[in-house]
């Protein structure tokens, strides 16, 4: 709410400032007496502070939170707990998650089949049932179906399961095409 008040007021300040001072400028009027001099520096000290306030505050310098050992408020409930025991993500298709690969192909290689997947990295990987990356692992290649499975890991307090199955569809070129 200060926001809000405080722009009109400082806009509003500053333009009377401003507007002042062309007009004395021309009117040359003779030099302002000590205490009305005194005034004018003590007003543009006064919206110089406020200009200031207001871009700390805009820049978020002007406020902190101590969460005093609680849980900050304005953090999202899912994103503290997905985050957790994790760490940093690794290097290659184990840090990236579901939603950054693109199904290409899948290769049967004697019984069993081998998904190509372009990473978000522009990069080429083959993977197999088991093969995990940061969110989720593959439970399942259907080669006849054209589609991959994965198991994704979701630490969502009101999810019943604790996983929930991503499918993911080699596209053909007309669908390319669309």
């Amino acid at each position: 709410m200060r926001t809000r008040r405080a722009r009109p007021l400082t806009a509003a300040l500053l333009g009377a400032l401003l507007a002042a001072a062309p007009l004395a400028a021309q009117d040359q009027a003779p030099p302002a007496p000590p205490a009305a001099a005194a005034a004018q520096t003590d007003a543009a000290e006064t919206i110089n502070q406020i200009m200031q306030d207001n871009e700390a505050m805009l820049t978020g310098r002007g406020f902190t939170y101590d969460p005093a050992g609680r849980r900050d408020p304005f953090r999202s409930l899912v994103d503290a707990i997905n985050t957790i025991g994790k760490g940093p993500r690794p290097r290659g298709i184990a840090g990236m998650l579901i939603s950054e690969v693109d199904l290409v192909g899948i290769v049967k290689k004697g019984r069993s089949h081998i998904a190509f997947f372009n990473g978000s990295d522009n990069k080429g990987y083959f993977l197999r049932v088991g093969d995990a990356l940061y969110d989720g692992k593959i439970i399942g290649i259907d080669r006849d179906s054209g589609s991959v499975v994965f198991r994704q890991d979701i630490n969502d307090p009101r999810s019943i399961k604790p996983y929930r199955d991503v499918t993911k569809r080699l596209t053909t070129a007309e669908e390319d095409s669309l």
